[in-house]
């Protein structure tokens, strides 16, 4: 028969080499969820693995505070945060901020978008056709504030409008992006 004694200490030392191997693959993998320096990951499991468990509690003190997937996900919040500052829309008249479906703009009376002639529905200003319905808007000349010829925009020969354009560009009163600005309520 086999000695009680030996039996207990063969399985101590086996749990003990397990405790041992498994608190450096804790280390190991710790460490990499943390920092992407591959040396400093293969020191971090060299000094467990030799000091076993005065190892571990220097990891513990020294190791990052916080894991890489923790750095990404902070970094994608203050991303989002800043994207929500710089997104907010502003009055092309005073600057102020303005809200995504406001018409007029509430400090300067500026006028923000306009309606379709069919539908009704809230369009930008440079747009020239209703995404929603398909009809075309009325061209407004740059300098007059009314509608070209009275028609539709594809009515409107196209080297008539690069024309009409261009010379709103060189005038200085410029068609690009926003359009004129116009002002509501006679102000």
């Amino acid at each position: 028969m086999m000695d009680v004694g030996l039996v207990l200490a063969v399985y101590g030392g086996v749990a003990l080499a397990t405790l041992w191997v498994a608190m450096t693959f804790w280390a190991y993998r710790d460490m990499r969820a943390r920092s992407r320096d591959g040396l400093a990951t293969l020191f971090v499991t060299a000094i467990v693995l030799v000091l076993n468990v005065p190892g571990l509690l220097i990891y513990l003190l020294l190791r990052p505070r916080e894991t890489l997937a923790e750095a990404y996900e902070r970094s994608l919040e203050e991303e989002a945060l800043l994207q929500e500052i710089e997104e907010k829309p502003t009055c092309p008249g005073c600057g102020q901020r303005v809200q995504q479906d406001w018409v007029v703009c509430a400090h300067c009376h500026t006028r923000l978008k306009k309606s379709c002639v069919r539908c009704s529905k809230t369009l930008e200003m440079a747009w020239n056709i209703c995404p929603y319905c398909a009809t075309p808007q009325a061209v407004l000349a740059a300098d007059e504030g009314v509608p070209v010829r009275g028609a539709a925009v594809g009515t409107v020969p196209m080297a008539e409008q690069r024309a009409r354009r261009r010379a709103a560009r060189e005038s200085g009163s410029g068609e690009g992006g926003r359009g004129a600005l116009e002002f509501v309520d006679g102000e």
